[in-house]
């Protein structure tokens, strides 16, 4: 089975137009492997602003945007990987994560991190069955 880039409307834009060289998902191998998702609303380009609950929800749906161009979807989804700019947002990520991951919840990994190139609080990566 071959790789196959997939574009996602509103974050392939975003991404050439910010010259970052990478897919927003690729599938691969009967999998989906979904690159770490910062708060982009897909209707500007833009990051949006707000509280850590506002950007966590934003970046779930961009996690679902891309795993429906996929062709999969959150009920799909094996493992995540959540890196946010604080452990303090760890409760107010979980009350959001839970209401996208209610059943059967993937494997996860939180990390805390130092920065990112731009202005944002968390970023979630994922790998889902294609």
């Amino acid at each position: 089975m071959e790789k196959q880039c997939i574009a996602v409307l509103g974050i392939t834009e975003m991404l050439e137009k910010s010259n970052i060289p990478l897919s927003p998902a690729v599938k691969a191998g009967g999998f989906v492997f979904v690159s770490g998702m910062p708060p982009i609303d897909r209707d500007t380009g833009e990051l949006i602003q707000g509280d850590i609950a506002a950007q966590t929800e934003q970046v779930l749906e961009n996690l679902k945007a891309c795993l429906e161009a996929a062709g999969s979807s959150l009920d799909k989804v094996v493992k995540c990987t959540v890196y946010a700019a604080n452990s303090g947002y760890f409760a107010a990520i979980n009350g959001v994560y839970a209401r996208y991951f209610r059943h059967d919840t993937p494997a996860r990994t939180f990390a805390a991190v130092g920065s990112w190139p731009m202005p944002f609080d968390i970023e979630i990566e994922c790998v889902a069955i294609a």
